[in-house]
């Protein structure tokens, strides 16, 4: 069986087609500056040269037309026919409450995808725009969403409420949702099968620490805690996102700066985070690299991204009534030997500790922490299509 794995941004289109009888990875690439102008294709055919298509793609259906000619191509291609393409797994960023799991994408389950859009209005329009664009060209292809969400729903409602008069929840769904939860998934199952245990017999802590960050308590297999939120922006300090403020941090500013909302918003999502700390870059690589130069602003930054995600750690351990397993994932969590050591430093106390010898390694599947560790400390290359394509091949 092969699976074609779907990831539509606004204007940029990933995807992978993994032969699920052996999950190799036959060819995947990116489509980029969809609908302006300088549009092109990097395709990677497995076993074959790299392959760069410009062409014009005004909409998301031309970019997926452009991706399918490319993948059946006599010269560059990984597949004879379209036939081959035996299921699409469509990455969907939010299923508000409606989706607990991964489901068969027909009219009904594609009308509440869309009534969610407003919980995601940056995300959730162009996973739609990807998966009509692939039913028109694929028609008698069955279709899959796999919902960036869906693996948080099982956290209790202490844990998703907000603090707020109830009736919000009840009137506008206003409560915790998380995010990344493909990959919170994806690396704490990998984890147990790693330590040849049981997921259910295992307290896991899943760090997904890249320009975007999240930390997830998963506990006998199910999240319990995460943290993100309503949207994207809560929790650790980001490449740009400010994570947790005190809220009435936004009614001073724009009071005294005499902000709109949308600014204020702008401001949060864009401009903060250790980008706002270091004035630098949000790129963690840029901020050590001037931290390592003296810039007390990048080394504070360093130090506000690394206390955030050390607190949650001691929370969810707390939360959890312990600690197994701790993991590293994402561009951040599997390439900084820094950060992963950083982030560990003072956690002895509740049995996390960190080899320095076995933590000098990027983006490698590795077990980090010293041998006398109570605390396993894994680093773990996330693989959102892979398990994309695993929920696709289950359903379908």
């Amino acid at each position: 069986m092969k699976v074609l794995v779907i990831n539509c941004g606004s204007s940029s289109l990933k995807y992978q087609l993994i032969d699920m009888s052996n999950e190799e990875v036959l060819a995947k690439g990116l489509a980029e500056r969809i609908g302006i102008e300088g549009a092109r294709v990097k395709h990677q055919p497995t076993g074959k040269e790299d392959v760069l298509i410009e062409k014009p793609m005004s909409d998301h259906k031309k970019a997926i037309e452009i991706v399918l000619n490319a993948l059946v191509d006599s010269d560059h291609g990984a597949i004879h026919s379209m036939d081959e393409i035996n299921a699409v797994g469509h990455r969907v960023v939010h299923g508000g409450e409606k989706f607990s799991e991964s489901v068969v994408i027909d009219e009904k389950v594609l009308k509440a995808i869309e009534e969610c859009s407003e919980l995601a209005p940056l995300h959730n329009p162009p996973n739609i725009m990807g998966i009509k664009a692939c039913q028109e060209l694929m028609p008698n292809t069955p279709m899959v969403a796999v919902f960036d969400t869906a693996f948080h729903q099982t956290m209790p409602e202490s844990s998703y409420i907000y603090p707020i008069p109830y009736e919000m929840y009840e009137k506008y769904g206003i409560r915790r949702y998380g995010f990344h939860g493909t990959s919170h998934k994806y690396v704490a199952n990998r984890a147990a099968d790693m330590l040849g245990k049981d997921i259910k017999d295992l307290k896991i802590v899943t760090c997904h620490l890249g320009n975007g960050a999240s930390v997830a308590a998963v506990k006998n297999g199910k999240s319990i805690e995460t943290s993100m939120g309503f949207t994207p922006l809560e929790g650790l300090a980001m490449g740009t996102r400010s994570g947790d403020i005190d809220p009435a941090i936004i009614v001073y500013l724009m009071e005294k700066e005499n902000m709109t909302i949308d600014e204020v918003n702008t401001m949060l999502n864009k401009k903060s985070g250790v980008l706002g700390i270091s004035g630098v870059s949000s790129d963690f690589r840029d901020i050590e690299g001037a931290a390592s130069e003296g810039n007390h602003r990048s080394q504070l930054a360093l130090e506000k991204f690394n206390m955030r995600v050390k607190k949650y750690i001691g929370a969810y351990s707390a939360i959890m009534k312990g600690i197994d397993v701790l993991v590293f994932t994402a561009g951040l969590g599997e390439n900084s030997v820094e950060t992963r050591q950083e982030i560990c430093k003072g956690l002895e106390f509740i049995g996390i500790d960190i080899d320095e010898d076995n933590n000098k390694v990027r983006g490698k599947e590795t077990e980090l922490n010293k041998e006398e560790s109570k605390v396993k400390i894994l680093l773990i290359p996330t693989n959102e299509e892979l398990m994309i394509a695993r929920d696709t091949k289950s359903l379908v």
